[in-house]
């Protein structure tokens, strides 16, 4: 029986408005562990949102395969499949239907911006519980509202609980905040031995029997902010400092669709740039959806994996890569911090504060040894109606050939006791990139907020003078 468990007619009911736990994308991937890891503790109810769902409306009772994957035989999980997230009269609906307890966001604050427009409704008699994440500064005063409307604040980086903090100000004495970090399955992502047979017939299959020496792994959405023609350029610079010979056996694998209308057409970047430098073509494209285990095999198969990304929430393919036992190249920036494990002046892992609120203009430098930091050479300000400022942090495809280079002069042996510090590490108490380890301090969150929690009032009175000018408050050049 897992700890903390609790009979299924004595747990609280939450609602999770996410990504169908049933799809792939990200979100949904952290909403699956979250339930799978806490379902001994809560039963859950979800409005499980694609884009034009095909089971709209029709009622799912995934209990049985919950309680199978999760060990928990009395665990209750209902979806309702809806288009997007929802909207008001189904959560209404859902709400009396199911007596709910609580509701759990994950997902941008825009996406959910008609249940915080329903927060007076909702906070009368449950609470909103936000697990949230921001890519990047100047702290977003234009999110205020959204976070106002919550009950708990869960970042899912330092960055974003900072973030929460600074933005609510005096406003968030009587919230509750948690840095609860994504954590995936460590029974699915973990290193396997050279030896591995299932690994092996992976690998000839990935590179098509040929022989490699060294490999870099993109496994991420072909999205404008991952840049991933920074990747490519960087990869192809990295070969030319290589004899041809060396780089015939060297391959960057991109796991991602080769066309996107939100990124970029791959294929016309690869001819452009075949022969740079002389080199061939060593650059592979993986459009095939794997299962999970075959996940770990790719993750497995290459020596470092890479992400450029100029904004980036977190990066749940760092954290996989980490788990698998394999180092990582990344841009400094956003949530991937965190996964850098970088040292402040008093010897302890970097917490973003007032005075320095990231580490993306290399403040600290000391850093854990799985990882091959990028650090950025220029930030931008960009902006947009609903976002009116955020900075960019764009790292040079040089200094990322660069990182690649120095992962590549390390000998096998090198690089693979790189990567398993970063997994002992990202496995240990201190970060807890597991998803055991999110569930636990998930339920601690929220069970600190079903102990504390009081109604929201009727009317909440506000003064003229209760109202702060939007200004930032924490420092831009440090």
């Amino acid at each position: 029986m897992k700890e903390g468990y609790i009979k299924k007619d004595k747990r609280k009911k939450i609602l999770l408005l996410t990504d169908d736990i049933r799809t792939h994308s990200g979100v949904a991937q952290v909403g699956r562990e979250t339930i799978l890891n806490t379902c001994h503790h809560y039963n859950w109810v979800q409005l499980a949102g694609s884009i034009e769902h095909p089971e709209k409306g029709k009622i799912q009772d995934i209990s049985a395969d919950t309680a199978k994957q999760s060990g928990v035989e009395d665990a209750s999980v209902i979806l309702y499949p809806v288009d997007g997230y929802g909207n008001p009269d189904v959560l209404r609906q859902v709400m009396a239907r199911e007596q709910i307890d609580a509701i759990f966001l994950i997902t941008d604050p825009r996406y959910f911006k008609w249940v915080f427009d329903m927060e007076n409704e909702i906070r009368k008699h449950i609470p909103i519980i936000y697990l949230n994440i921001w890519d990047d500064y100047p702290a977003p005063e234009y999110n205020k509202e959204f976070y106002q409307s919550c009950d708990a604040l869960f970042g899912i980086s330092k960055q974003t609980n900072h973030i929460n903090k600074v933005v609510l100000g005096k406003e968030g004495k009587n919230k509750i905040f948690k840095y609860i970090p994504h954590g995936l399955n460590n029974d699915y992502f973990k290193a396997l031995d050279e030896n591995d047979i299932e690994l092996g017939e992976f690998r000839k299959h990935l590179y098509n029997k040929e022989e490699v020496d060294f490999s870099i792994l993109f496994n991420s959405r072909n999205i404008r902010r991952k840049q991933i023609p920074n990747t490519i350029l960087a990869w192809k610079l990295f070969c030319s400092k290589l004899t041809p010979e060396e780089a015939n056996k060297c391959r960057l694998v991109l796991h991602c669709n080769s066309r996107d209308n939100a990124g970029t057409d791959l294929h016309a970047i690869l001819e452009y740039l075949d022969g740079y430098e002389g080199i061939d073509n060593n650059i592979i494209i993986s459009e095939q959806k794997y299962p999970i285990e075959h996940m770990n095999f790719l993750y497995n198969s290459v020596d470092g994996t890479i992400l450029l990304s100029n904004a980036e929430g977190w990066g749940l393919a760092l954290t996989e890569s980490l788990l698998s036992g394999t180092p990582i190249i990344a841009n400094v920036t956003g949530g991937m911090q965190d996964q850098m494990r970088f040292v402040d002046e008093n010897g302890k892992w970097y917490v973003n504060n007032n005075d320095v609120p990231s580490n993306h203009r290399g403040t600290y430098k000391e850093h854990g040894e799985w990882v091959l930091p990028v650090y950025p050479s220029v930030r931008t300000m960009v902006g947009s109606l609903p976002t009116p400022y955020i900075f960019e942090d764009h790292c040079s495809f040089e200094d990322a050939a660069d990182k690649i280079m120095e992962l590549y002069n390390l000998s096998k042996e090198e690089r693979k006791q790189k990567g398993l510090a970063g997994k002992k590490w990202a496995e240990s108490e201190e970060a807890g990139f597991t998803s055991k380890q999110m569930g636990k301090r998930i339920i601690d969150g929220v069970d600190e907020l079903f102990s504390t929690w009081e109604p929201r009032e009727q009317f909440e009175f506000l003064a003229d003078t209760d109202f702060e000018k939007r200004v930032l408050k924490h420092k831009l050049i440090y």
